[in-house]
């Protein structure tokens, strides 16, 4: 499965750079959130074809915060590591690994708060973190566990890592996925300024 979407992902590459401004690439690209949609739909019809699924997820209570605040630490002190080990401000690494994967708004915030340098790096970070998550999450589920999965693909485990995390993991751990995923994505836009808050 890992080398199919590797292949997809190269073929949509190739696509891109070849088509132009082909209508039909447009129009496939402008689906993306109505796929998203359908698979959210899918995930949801699985979970609501397995019984007892939604009662476990009740029984975890707090325990079901926990992958998201290890994902959350765990993102925030590799970035304060790195940002020593770089010479980067401590703010900047911590904000740009508290984006946990979510490229799009971490560039650009970061980029609107410590300029286009620092936003690439946050761009580029996350986005090579939702690609290397989304690309492991085969030998993880295989060596590790769902949670190492869950973990790897922090915010985007609820949206473009998901059909890795259906694949190779089962129906219990997509829905503490996508409850990691809605958690992280929230925390986000919280951890960014509060790292340049606190650490600026």
């Amino acid at each position: 499965m890992a080398v199919l979407a590797l292949i997809a992902l190269l073929l949509g590459v190739l696509c891109g750079r070849l088509g132009g401004e082909n209508a039909l690439f447009a129009a496939l690209v402008s689906w993306d959130g109505v796929v998203l949609n359908l698979l959210m739909v899918s995930v949801g019809i699985s979970i609501g074809q397995q019984a007892g699924i939604l009662q476990k997820i009740h029984q975890y209570h707090f325990k079901a915060l926990i992958i998201p605040l290890g994902v959350t630490v765990g993102s925030l002190g590799a970035g304060l590591a790195g940002a020593l080990l770089l010479g980067y401000p401590l703010a900047e690494g911590a904000a740009i690994a508290s984006c946990m994967g979510w490229y799009s708004l971490g560039g650009a915030t970061i980029g609107a708060l410590s300029g286009g340098l620092y936003g690439s790096v946050a761009f580029l970070s996350n986005l090579l973190r939702e690609i290397l998550s989304f690309f492991g999450i085969p030998l993880l589920a295989r060596f590790l566990n769902p949670a190492a999965c869950i973990a790897a693909a922090g915010a985007t485990s609820e949206d473009t890592t998901l059909p890795m995390m259906m694949k190779y993991t089962d129906e219990e751990s997509v829905v503490l996925s996508v409850l990691n995923g809605a958690i992280c994505s929230v925390l986000v836009p919280v951890l960014i300024n509060a790292c340049y808050r606190f650490l600026g």
